[in-house]
This record gives C-alpha cells, sequence and structure tokens, in this order.
C-alpha cells in the first residue's frame, strides 16, 4: 500500500513541471490573443504576426475567428478578447482557446475587434504560413504559393524551416521562389541577392518577369544589370512558349473541326450531298450527352463521372438514326441534285432546332465536366486544360477507329467504291442506295459524338450546331471532298492560322481571312489539298 501511495506522489512530483509548462503556455497564448483587442490596425497587426510566430496550435482557429468577425472585447475597460456566440439579440460569450463560457458579460459594453483590408491581407497570408507543415499536400502546395504571392520577409524563418523538411519536388521549387523573393525585400547581403535574382529568373514564368520587373526599381545598381539580363532572357523565353501555346491552341481548335466536319466529309464524298442540317446532328448529340448525365444523376448516382462516356455511343446512335430517317424520307428523293438537297436540308435544320426548343426550352442547358476532365496542368510553359487534351486524344480515336472501317471492312469497300464510280459499284452488286442510308447515317453519327465533345466546351442550346457548320464545309473544301487525311490536315491547319490571326485581326476578321484564303487556294487546285475521285467530278 505504502508502495502504491510512493508511485502516485512521485507521478504528481514528476507531472507538475510540464503541468506548470501548460498552464504558462496557455497564458502567454491568451496574453497574445488579448493583445489583438488593443490600440489599432498597426498594433493589430503586431499581434497577429506575435501569435503566428507563437506556434501555438489554436493560432488557426483564432486567426479564423478574428477573420470571421466572431472576436470582442470590452470596448470602454479593455480586458480579454471573447468569442461571441449565440443570436444578436442574445449573444453569448466564451474564450476563444478553451471554448468556455464566461459570464456577466454585459452585451451593450462590448465591440467587435475589427479589422481592415490590409489586415485581411494579413490573415490570409498568416493562415497561409500556418499550413505550410501540413501533412495534407494540397494544402502545402497551396500555402507555398500564398507565400510566394504575398512575400513577406517576416515569414522568412517560418519558411526556412518548412523547407528543411519538405520532400515534394514542386512544393520546394515554389517554397524557394518565395524566400527568394523574400530576400530581395529583406536586408541581406548582396550575394545572397544575387542568388535569389537567379532563383527567381530559373522560374522563367510571367510571375518571375513581373517579380523582377519590380526589383529592379528598388536594386542596386551592381545588381541591375544582371536583372536585365534576366528580364530580357525571360522574355524571349516567354515568347518561343507563345508561339508553341498558340500551336497548341489551334491544334486544340482544329479537333474539334475535324469532330463536326469528319462526319460531313463521308456524307458529302461519297453522296455528294450539302447537308445543312449538319451542325444539327451536333447540336441533337450534345442534348443526348445532357439527357444522359440527368438520367444518370438521378438513378446511378455511382455511375455519375462514367456519365460522359456512356453518352458517346448513346449519342452516336441515337444522331445516326435521326440521319437514318432523315436520308429515307427526304435526301434519296434528291440525288443529284445539289442546290434543291441545300434548301431541303436546310428546312430540316430549321424543324430540328424548332424541335429542341420545344422540348428543353430556348435557354443554354449545363453538361457539367467530369473530375478527369477539370482543371489544366502546366507543361514547360504551356496550360493544357484537361477537357480540350481528352477532346483532342477523342477526335484521334474516332479518325483513327474511321480510317480503319474504310480501309479493313465491307462497307468501308463498298462505301470508297461507290465514291469513286457509282455505276460500276452498281454494276457490281453493290446496293449504293442503301450504302447512300448507312453512309448518311454512320456521318450523322460522327457528328453526334462531335456534340458529346462540344458539350464540354461550349454551350447546349439549339444554335450549337449553327457555330460550326460554316467552318466544317471550308474544312472539307480545303481539305479535299471525301478524303478522311485532307480532312484531319485541313481542320489542323485551318485551326492553328486561325489561332495565330486571331490576335492581329480579331476572331470575325480572322475568319474573314481564313475564307479569302480559301477560295485563292481553291482557285488554283479546285479539289482541295487531296484531290480524291467522286460522284461530283465524275464525267
Amino acid at each position: 500500500m505504502f508502495r502504491a501511495i510512493k508511485i502516485f506522489l512521485l507521478t504528481i512530483c514528476l507531472a507538475l513541471p510540464a503541468f506548470a509548462t501548460a498552464l504558462e503556455a496557455q497564458d502567454d497564448i491568451h496574453a497574445l490573443v488579448d493583445a489583438l483587442g488593443a490600440g489599432g490596425f498597426s498594433e493589430r497587426e503586431a499581434a497577429i504576426k506575435a501569435l503566428v510566430a507563437s506556434g501555438d496550435p489554436h493560432v488557426g482557429q483564432i486567426l479564423q475567428q478574428l477573420g470571421d468577425g466572431q472576436l470582442y472585447v470590452n470596448s470602454e475597460e479593455g480586458g480579454p478578447v471573447l468569442l461571441q456566440g449565440g443570436s444578436d439579440d442574445e449573444p453569448t460569450y466564451s474564450d476563444p482557446i478553451t471554448r468556455e463560457a464566461v459570464a456577466d458579460i454585459d452585451p451593450d459594453y462590448m465591440s467587435k475587434v475589427k479589422i481592415n483590408n490590409s489586415l485581411r491581407g494579413v490573415i490570409a497570408s498568416a493562415m497561409s504560413t500556418l499550413t505550410l507543415l501540413s501533412p495534407d499536400r494540397s494544402a502545402r502546395l497551396s500555402a507555398a504559393q500564398g507565400l510566394l504571392k504575398d512575400s513577406d520577409p517576416s515569414n522568412l524563418e517560418l519558411l526556412n524551416s518548412a523547407l528543411a523538411d519538405e520532400k515534394d519536388a514542386e512544393i520546394k521549387n515554389t517554397m524557394e521562389a518565395a524566400r527568394a523573393v523574400m530576400m530581395l525585400k529583406s536586408d541581406v547581403s548582396a550575394e545572397d541577392k544575387k542568388a535569389a535574382i537567379d532563383t527567381i529568373a530559373a522560374r522563367g514564368d510571367r510571375n518571375a518577369l513581373t517579380i523582377l520587373t519590380t526589383a529592379m526599381e528598388t536594386a542596386p545598381d551592381d545588381l541591375k544589370a544582371g536583372i536585365e539580363a534576366n528580364i530580357a532572357g525571360i522574355k524571349r523565353n516567354l515568347a518561343l512558349w507563345d508561339i508553341v501555346q498558340n500551336v497548341w491552341y489551334g491544334l486544340s481548335l482544329g479537333s474539334v473541326l475535324l469532330l463536326a466536319a469528319i462526319g460531313l466529309a463521308i456524307t458529302f464524298g461519297v453522296m455528294g450531298v450539302i447537308n445543312m442540317a449538319h451542325g444539327e446532328m451536333v447540336m441533337i448529340g450534345a442534348y443526348t450527352t445532357y439527357v444522359v448525365q440527368e438520367h444518370v444523376a438521378s438513378n446511378f448516382p455511382e455511375l455519375a463521372t462514367y456519365s460522359l462516356v456512356i453518352a458517346i455511343p448513346a449519342a452516336f446512335l441515337f444522331t445516326g438514326f435521326v440521319g437514318l430517317v432523315i436520308e429515307r424520307m427526304v435526301i434519296r428523293y434528291l440525288y443529284g441534285r445539289p442546290l434543291e438537297t441545300l434548301l431541303a436540308t436546310w428546312g430540316v435544320s430549321l424543324i430540328l432546332q424548332q424541335a429542341v426548343r420545344t422540348i428543353f426550352g430556348p435557354t443554354n442547358r449545363e453538361v457539367r465536366n467530369p473530375s478527369w476532365m477539370s482543371g489544366a496542368f502546366e507543361l514547360g510553359g504551356l496550360s493544357i486544360t484537361w477537357n480540350r487534351m481528352w477532346i483532342i486524344v477523342f477526335s484521334m480515336i474516332v479518325f483513327v477507329t474511321l480510317l480503319l472501317l474504310l480501309k479493313r471492312s465491307a462497307f468501308g469497300l463498298q462505301m470508297r467504291a461507290v465514291t469513286q464510280n457509282r455505276r460500276m459499284a452498281s454494276s457490281m452488286g453493290i446496293r449504293t442506295g442503301w450504302v447512300d442510308a448507312f453512309t448518311f447515317a454512320l456521318g450523322s453519327g460522327i457528328a453526334g459524338m462531335a456534340g458529346v465533345a462540344l458539350s464540354q466546351i461550349d454551350n447546349v442550346s439549339p444554335n450549337l450546331g449553327q457555330s460550326y457548320i460554316i467552318d466544317s464545309f471550308m474544312v472539307v473544301v480545303f481539305g479535299g471532298v471525301g478524303n478522311l487525311w485532307g480532312t484531319l490536315v485541313g481542320a489542323l491547319s485551318l485551326g492553328v492560322v486561325n489561332k495565330f490571326l486571331e490576335p492581329f485581326a480579331g476572331a470575325v476578321l480572322g475568319k474573314i481571312l481564313v475564307l479569302v484564303l480559301i477560295i485563292l487556294f481553291i482557285q488554283k487546285r479546285p479539289r482541295g489539298l487531296f484531290a480524291l475521285k467522286g460522284r461530283a467530278v465524275e464525267a
């Protein structure tokens, strides 16, 4: 019994110093919190920085309370800073750290600890600093980026300690850049500032250019030459990346034009039909995507991420069926009369637009991007959005699949035979009428899949197809009627040319210039880039 008592007393004796230390630390943090209610905005800023420097685990919640306007102090007597809760009519007050209720507080004498926009920036910077050591990678990266933007030299010591423990390469590079910017604003040696300038210049991006341009104003004379050389180098590097970025944007636009035009190239090449309703097939594909997404979200929410994948075959089958109906009911009676097919399909396009307005209404419909198509990533100096990248991949898959269908299947062989010599193909037993029907259905189905892709980058509205029909015809005529390789080259070429003309001529004038260039080109090569014998050129 006596031995147990001795052990108990010894344990208490050993715990007392730690307990006393904890109480002392709690008193210190309370003193720092109470300092938030004293003085003006400049004193409040100093108190915030002192809180951050304390390293107390409660600092984050205190700064959040301050930013949310929940901290109050007695406006006449000062005293402790308290956390206000309850309602406006019956407020309650508690300790901001322990959340223990504090009684006998008269609300009439309590006033909010006020902050201004400058202090909000200080709080945001402090919150970023506190997450530098978070186990969550995204939180640390966000904190590092916040420090790079704010670059307050007072955070330099904390940043140095975080840098020593950081293992992730991307976060470490961001921290090193933030550290370099802080050093430029600090009173360090010229050698340290030169090293900081080199670190910033190594990033080579627009932020680095802005930082160095700003530093140029206050830099010592012996560092200005080096800063100017780095600025010139970054500008040359950015100019090259701007060209590459425009090429990427052009390829992205070209992939969209390819998806919109590839179905038209098939129907125009095989059937000689000027299909003005082709844009409406794209529009129907986009609305099919909307319907599928809504149905999946309502009935199978666990498959919502894959609704876009489900919409691809659905759009292909539905728009292909619509195209088959149009061919059987309208177009098959007008072969050999291209002007009449133009007028008839234009009328069909108006009917389809009005039908969609009646069913879905005239307003835009939202098609949500799945998580794997959202956001962007950096590749060198390129900014690449995931939705555009996946559209390029999708358009290439569609192109290769269609190419294999035409080259390796019996149906593709019949299509090519009808394209090259309809009469001879008919005499060999090929049912040219059904080839025309299923070719039109195939072209419409591909247009529907184009609508699935376009729903991710454009508004889904009854007028969606009208935005692409003219460009699709330009691609087909420029590349060569009925030639898939010509359609690919034509779409990508026109996309790149458009993106390089837009900065100088504007979007509208740029399209006009492209149209003029195509007209001049057709004067020299009437059959386009890749000529192919088809019905329209048969003797």
